[in-house]
Formats: C-alpha cells, structure tokens, sequence
C-alpha cells in the first residue's frame, strides 16, 4: 500500500512541507498522477506524473512512464519520457529514455541513456567549408603540356 504524507527525511531538495506527497519504498503504483505540489517517490510508479512543482525520485525509487514538472532530482532509476525545465542526476542515479529540458545537470557517476532534447537552444552557427586550393603546377594535368 502506497503512502502519501509530508514526513520527508531524505528529501535534500526543495523544501519539504505540508505540500509534499511521497510514495514510499515498498510501495508499487500504477496510473495517472495530477499534482500541484512536490512529490518524492522511494517506491515504484508505472504510468504518468503531472507536477508544476518539483519531483524527486529517492535512492529505491523506481519510475517507468512518462514525467512532466518543473524542476526533476533523480537518486533512483527513471525509464521513460522527461518533460522539464531543469533535470539532476545525481551520482546515485541513472535515467533511460529521453529528456526534453531547458538544463541537464549529471553529477559523476550519474547515468544517462537516451536522448536529450535542449529546449529553447539555439543551433550554433555552421562553419563554411574549406576547399583545399591545388596550385596549377601541382595538378599533373596542367603539366603534361
């Protein structure tokens, strides 16, 4: 059984506080979650996680779906599709899928395997291309006259 309270002691991100969910080891949830508040997840979510706030997945926490939230903090393992302005990965944790953010932050030690789309990045400029330039007396058949 899942446990929801705001008695969050490994949470070392934003604040805790009364608007704090958290999934606790042990527990398994499969579904849609709609949050207007924090959520941290030391248990196992399949499905999608909707959160304007920020999500924090725990050391035994393992998410597989689809994340959307503003700031997201991975000590655990995600697999799946990431929506956010900012991702962590701590060193303790490890992502497999692709990352749609405007930061990625990857601590040493963190993994990541995936794909990783900037948003907001503008594309650098490209570079011309350099064409040799062959001298006339170097081109054998300008020679043979």
């Amino acid at each position: 059984m899942a446990i929801f309270n705001s008695n969050d002691t490994e949470h070392k991100g934003s604040k805790p506080d009364a608007s704090t969910t958290i999934i606790t080891a042990g527990s398994s949830i499969r579904g849609e979650m709609n949050l207007t508040c924090n959520l941290y997840v030391d248990g196992e979510f399949d499905g999608k996680i909707t959160s304007n706030k920020e999500i924090n997945i725990g050391k035994n926490g393992h998410v597989q779906g689809e994340l959307t939230t503003t700031r997201l903090v991975v000590q655990g393992f995600i697999e799946g599709t990431i929506h956010a302005e900012r991702v962590e990965i701590k060193a303790a944790g490890r992502v497999s899928g692709t990352i749609e953010s405007s930061e990625l932050v990857i601590e040493s030690k963190g993994i990541f395997d995936g794909t990783s789309i900037v948003k907001g990045a503008t594309p650098h400029p490209k570079l011309k291309s350099i064409k040799p330039e062959i001298k006339p007396e170097l081109k054998p058949e300008l020679n043979k006259a």
